[in-house]
């Protein structure tokens, strides 16, 4: 049986400095109105402070505190723009823990997840510290043989980078150390649920030395009219969004209006493909972190299992054993493996996923009802005989849920597991690897775990095909967004 721990509400993180109010300019200011908006704590739905609150007043005010830094910025050498990123590395080190309790007092996601967060996060720091310096352009001769070809590359200008409430950190550092490393200057819109982390994270920016106007953060209860008021400004040149796939086409429309560079990190339906020849006690350690990782609120969270008919009951027992065992609880407790939903919407929406494919023929081995009390819970669930038109299989869970689908033909399954709109990423696990490369290759996603269950590196292009989105981030591919390239034809 899933064990519940008791909801303690800790006060706020001593020793972290921690804004509360817009950073425009290198100033920290309340809104033009005046308004705040509250915080909350998910695991006990009291409030934990409120921000300032954003309009598209403010929007414009940061994006024109952005557009005036940008030249000067823009002029600083690569190796001076590293030097930053490598002290805000340093600082999230060193205040690691501290970040950590934020991002789970905010989000509610449990302490061990949210401290491989900020280990993650920090790493962007790092690894655009290293990539900033190592850009190079090209040289060439043109096939006629009457000039040169110069190309070199030329920060895109002011970036608009809008994050969302699962990765506090990391979705922030993702965005915001590339475009530093680019020269670019930004502003950030983070989630409204989870305002804190970023508004720390800025304030480790400053700390290790970040010029006023290079990052400038709003916090916002209206993104929609805030958002639209800094892409429709005449100096905004790119968008960078991570987010639903539907808020992610509104956000496209306006800025093909403004023929706005973009970069889209769009939803996800990740399968899980588990093959008769798969090493068991791997597939279920891969399992239980594609599928609860942030207790399965992130995009590259397994949604869906196929699993092969000859290991089909043995992982269906393992992974109710495993899931069963997990204790739910807040964030904050250090026993607790799986915290809160980040609200009470969440939790509507994966309860009524559930109930869905329940009435369409699954049955339920574990969980499959909200928890009681205070809080937004729901507890580790997994569902089998799962049909074919269940909800669940095409929408993004978004939850601790697992829902199990037995197949027997291999290249049968395949259609089934590419018949989404999405394809960010998928996982699969067969103790062949040649076969496993081989099929790979055919499936429809911009990232495949091949036995893993963890694809997310500062290194690796991460992003997704389809509706899964635009572009890519982390790796080399992450910085390139931010830049243009320009050529020069020239003779000598």
């Amino acid at each position: 049986m899933t064990a519940f721990a008791q909801p303690v509400h800790p006060a706020l993180v001593p020793g972290l400095a921690q804004p509360t109010d817009l950073l425009i300019g290198g100033a920290w200011r309340g809104s033009a109105t005046g308004r705040r908006l509250d915080v909350n704590d998910p695991a006990t739905g009291t409030v934990l402070t409120s921000v300032a609150d954003a309009d598209p007043q403010d929007g414009v005010a940061a994006v024109d505190a952005a557009a005036a830094a940008a030249a000067e910025w823009a002029a600083t050498s690569p190796r001076h723009r590293a030097g930053v990123l490598m002290r805000a590395f340093d600082l999230m080190q060193e205040r690691s823990e501290a970040l950590a309790r934020l991002i789970s007092l905010e989000n509610g996601k449990a302490l061990g997840d949210a401290r491989a967060e900020v280990s993650y996060a920090a790493e962007f720091f790092r690894w655009y510290a290293e990539e900033g310096v190592r850009l190079r352009g090209q040289l060439g001769t043109a096939p006629s043989g009457a000039n040169r070809l110069l190309v070199s590359y030329q920060p895109v200008g002011v970036s608009v980078l809008v994050t969302p409430w699962n990765f506090p950190a990391a979705m922030a550092t993702r965005k915001i150390a590339p475009a530093v490393a680019a020269g670019c200057t930004t502003v950030l819109k983070p989630a409204a649920e989870t305002p804190l982390t970023a508004l720390a994270v800025a304030a480790l920016l400053e700390e290790a030395g970040l010029p006023a106007g290079v990052v400038n953060v709003v916090t916002t209860s209206s993104p929609g009219p805030v958002v639209e008021a800094m892409l429709t400004h005449e100096r905004t040149r790119m968008v960078s969004f991570t987010g639903s796939t539907e808020v992610g086409r509104v956000l496209l429309g306006i800025a093909a209006g403004r023929v706005l560079k973009t970069a889209m990190e769009l939803g996800g339906n990740a399968p899980f493909v588990v093959l008769d020849d798969a090493d068991l006690d791997a597939a279920l350690d891969g399992a239980m972190v594609a599928k609860m990782r942030n207790g399965g609120q992130a995009c590259t969270a397994a949604n869906r299992f196929y699993v092969q008919g000859g290991i089909h009951d043995a992982f269906v027992d393992g992974l109710v054993e495993r899931m069963g065992a997990l204790t739910v609880g807040p964030g904050t407790d250090d026993v607790t493996d799986c915290g809160p939903l980040v609200n009470a919407e969440a939790v509507r929406k994966v309860d009524e996923l559930v109930s869905d494919a329940v009435s369409r023929g699954a049955r339920v081995l574990l969980g499959g009802s909200p928890g009681e009390g205070p809080g937004c819970f729901y507890p580790p669930t997994v569902l089998v005989d799962v049909p074919a038109d269940a909800r669940l299989l095409r929408e993004e869970i978004f939850g601790p849920v697992a829902p199990v689908v037995r197949f027997d033909d291999v290249e049968a399954v395949l259609g089934s597991v590419n018949d989404t709109e999405y394809g960010l990423v998928s996982y699969l696990y067969s103790a062949d690897l040649a076969r496993g490369l081989r099929l790979a290759e055919r499936l429809e996603s911009g990232m495949v775990g091949l036995n893993r269950g963890l694809v997310s590196d500062p290194a690796a292009p991460f992003g997704g095909t389809k509706q899964s989105g635009l572009g890519r981030e982390g790796s080399t591919e992450g910085l390139l967004e931010f830049l243009e390239a320009q050529y020069v034809a020239t003779s000598w």
